[in-house]
């Protein structure tokens, strides 16, 4: 859902219907992943994908029936979701389906700005009447059994007799400017983590690539040609990434740190961690790239205690 906010956000101001939807439960989806949603807005754009996409027409079918309240929807595997997944025929999956408006307007600000969420959904009948929503700041005023789901364990979807609970976690995010083995190992065991990882060396993309990082990602510059790896480095100084690791000797370190003053006026590298990676005589691309990433970690683990 957090890829969502800025999309949804925009059609509010616009006052373009649109409907959220996400996966509650199935008979044989056995890894319902709380954070894949769905925005479906009039016309029948979509942003997002929930279950492989298989419940799509089913959910637009909804969307298009513009209903002032959401619901509970129990969607029923046919024929042609049959053919398209190995979903058994008839089975049955539920969905959450909401209008835009009916959530707190709050909701889009916390998920754009990629911080945990419990977003309680109260309905009679399948009939949503009522959603809540509780971030850090608030969740101490939200009922015993939601600060529990909400203070332990990753996102996830808890259903209720008459409400369902869905806690969202945002997942960190790497992106590495640059190529080579120790990318490759950074990549490899950033996924082990769990993380979100983008690979481009180009100042271009890699401008866009950092423009939205929060406190809970990193980026790690590497590579020869001081330029390039310079423009990446400003880069990732412009955005809010927690971590920014810069690999490389001292020489190319002062390279960059020239390079800075000269072409951009960035003198201020207090938050670039170079050489990268936690001192643990790291010999390899493998050791190198665990060194970097739990420099990373225990930088995140010190903003978050700051938070």
């Amino acid at each position: 859902m957090y890829d969502l906010a800025l999309s949804v956000e925009a059609c509010l101001r616009a006052n373009t219907r649109t409907d959220i939807a996400w996966l509650v439960s199935s008979e044989f989806l056995n890894n319902v992943i709380a954070s894949d949603s769905i925005a479906i807005t009039q016309g029948g754009g979509r942003v997002g994908s929930v279950a492989g996409g298989v419940f799509d027409g089913q959910l637009q079918d909804i969307a298009e029936r513009e209903l002032t309240k959401g619901r509970l929807a129990n969607l029923i595997v046919g024929p042609l979701e049959a053919s398209i997944s190995n979903l058994p025929l008839n089975s049955v999956s539920r969905f959450i389906i909401a209008p835009a408006h009916q959530f707190p307007e709050d909701l889009w600000k916390i998920l754009f700005n990629r911080k945990s969420v419990a977003i309680v959904v109260y309905h009679k009948d399948l009939i949503i009447e009522k959603i809540e929503i509780f971030s850090k700041e608030n969740i101490g005023t939200a009922a015993a059994d939601i600060q529990e789901l909400f203070l332990t364990g990753d996102s996830k979807v808890v259903e209720f007799d008459n409400s369902v609970v869905t806690i969202l976690r945002p997942t960190p995010k790497l992106i590495i400017a640059g190529t080579g083995p120790i990318a490759n190992a950074l990549q490899l065991n950033a996924k082990l983590l769990g993380w979100q990882v983008k690979t481009d060396p180009r100042p271009e993309n890699v401008k866009g690539l950092v423009a939205n990082l929060t406190s809970i990602d990193s980026v790690v510059i590497m590579g020869h040609d001081v330029e390039q790896s310079s423009s990446n480095l400003a880069s990732a100084l412009e955005s809010n990434a927690g971590y920014i690791g810069a690999l490389g000797s001292r020489a190319m370190q002062e390279n960059r740190a020239n390079w800075l003053i000269t072409f951009k006026e960035i003198t201020d590298l207090s938050r670039v961690h170079g050489p990268a990676g936690l001192s643990i005589g790291a010999a390899n691309p493998s050791e190198i790239a665990i060194s970097i990433l739990a420099e990373a970690i225990n930088v995140h683990r010190s903003i978050l205690k700051q938070e």
